[in-house]
């Protein structure tokens, strides 16, 4: 009901506000992949370090 009613008030379709003024204009892919990398290089991390413990543990 707020979408008919800003059409209507507006008189079509109008730029949400916070896409004129964005907080970050850098691309969203190199945040994507920096949001996988690092956690994935982090449970990489652990999981070595679980191997190393567990060949130096026998």
């Amino acid at each position: 009901m707020n979408l008919l009613y800003t059409m209507i008030d507006i008189g079509g379709v109008d730029m949400n506000e916070f896409e004129k003024d964005p907080q970050s204009k850098g691309n969203d892919v190199v945040d994507s992949i920096h949001g996988f990398v690092w956690p994935f290089l982090f449970f990489v991390f652990i999981f070595a370090i679980g191997v190393v413990i567990s060949v130096v543990g026998h």
